[in-house]
């Protein structure tokens, strides 16, 4: 692979095998890569320990360089074998708990501060220890953990305490409707993120996705659904916005212009200071927020409500959006340009973007009736009724604290391309 320049290919192959590899001969590929790549600190620390394995500061400075460059699964072997070489090093521990936070392998995490039990010190570590058993799914060892936590010393750590403690309040809240397993998608997602996932997939359910969509070809009646269901979880909890603020996007502000029209509201620009407004993306990712406007969406004024369409899963926005409308690793969009198969001749073509004015798509949105799809039958139920009671449950616990980024998905695995 690496003769051929395949250096996604290596990665692949790295991912799925680096555990059961010596880290020096993972360090002698990544070298060569990360060369061909111009990560130079990546390659002059692989460079060090395929030199000498044994160099437990040099295993550390090949694993943080990896976890810095994104490829965490290469750091976790080499941590390992620097952290059995100096037991109790807690810049070794914790960089190889932050390693395995990024792979989501959250159990391990445990584990590994388990084994050092008796070097632990509250803050970061026994913070750590709470955070990764709640996203491993053991509310109850979180708890615990959690409540023998002190006041941290260090003012730095109390949004982390703060982020925690709102994450738990959630959980107990969910468990008490929902039964948050391995299966509770929208139970967990609540819990973690703080927002309501309006739709769950309801195909491959018991085929690894869980809920989750992998690609997803949108359309114009999957919008609708998406704002019909809007509709319905802002009157389960209670909530009245007095307007919608479009974000300055092209899909964010025709999906914005469709709730206007669906819910009755009038349409503005969005404001970060204006109280009860309902702000509308269509992908937080691509929604080109200057700096102002997201840091005004981090923060949550008074009442204000972040609706995201399509939520990606894989690589979660800037902020967690306190209702989405589906999760998918990748989308396309229906006005953007996709693939479509032509019956009459047995062809895939090429459809180029529908450059039509936003009001043109958001009026077709409206006018479309919204999909429901059957799926394969896997699934767990997802009525109207179902979201409707969750969102009633749950609604005291909603729309409370910054939308914090969460980067994994926490107890909920689902199937992805790598």
């Amino acid at each position: 692979m690496l003769q051929s320049g395949d250096i996604p290919g290596l990665l692949r192959h790295l991912r799925a095998h680096a555990d059961g590899m010596e880290p020096a001969e993972a360090a002698r590929l990544m070298a060569e890569a990360a060369a061909r790549s111009g990560f130079e600190d990546l390659r002059e620390a692989a460079v060090a320990v395929a030199a000498d394995p044994s160099d437990p500061q040099k295993l550390y400075d090949y694993g943080y360089a990896c976890v810095e460059r994104g490829v965490s699964f290469l750091a976790v072997p080499a941590l390992r074998a620097a952290l059995a070489l100096v037991p109790g090093e807690r810049a070794l521990l914790t960089e190889l708990v932050a390693a395995l936070e990024d792979e989501w392998r959250h159990a391990e995490a445990v584990a590994v501060l388990d084994e050092h039990a008796a070097d632990l010190w509250p803050w970061p570590d026994r913070y750590l220890l709470a955070y990764n058993a709640l996203m491993a799914g053991d509310l109850d060892r979180a708890s615990v953990e959690a409540e023998r936590l002190p006041a941290p010393e260090d003012d730095g750590w109390l949004p982390a305490r703060d982020r925690l403690a709102r994450m738990l309040g959630r959980a107990r809240a969910v468990r008490a409707v929902s039964p948050l397993d391995t299966r509770d998608l929208r139970g967990w997602h609540f819990a973690l993120t703080g927002g309501v996932l309006a739709t769950l997939s309801p195909f491959g359910f018991d085929d690894g996705m869980t809920g989750r969509y992998a690609y997803m070809g949108d359309g114009y009646a999957t919008c609708r659904r998406s704002l019909d269901r809007l509709r319905l979880i802002l009157a389960a909890a209670g909530r009245e916005p007095a307007a919608v603020g479009l974000l300055p996007d092209r899909s964010s502000r025709i999906l914005g212009l469709a709730a206007a029209e669906v819910l009755g509201l009038p349409a503005e620009p969005f404001d970060p200071a204006r109280p009860d407004v309902l702000v509308v993306a269509y992908d937080l990712n691509e929604a080109d927020l200057d700096e102002a406007a997201a840091r005004g969406l981090w923060e949550r004024a008074p009442g204000q409500v972040l609706f995201e369409h399509a939520t990606c899963w894989t690589d979660p926005p800037p902020v967690s959006a306190d209702i989405s409308g589906f999760l998918h690793q990748a989308v396309a969009k229906p006005w953007g340009e996709r693939l479509r198969f032509d019956s009459d001749s047995g062809n895939v073509e090429q459809v180029p973007p529908d450059e039509r004015p936003a009001e043109e798509l958001a009026a077709e949105i409206v006018g479309t009736a919204p999909a429901v799809e059957e799926g394969d039958g896997t699934a767990p139920p997802d009525s109207d009724g179902v979201l409707s009671r969750f969102v009633s449950a749950v609604r005291d616990h909603w729309l409370s604290g910054p939308r914090d980024r969460v980067r994994s998905p926490g107890p909920v695995p689902s199937s992805r391309f790598q």
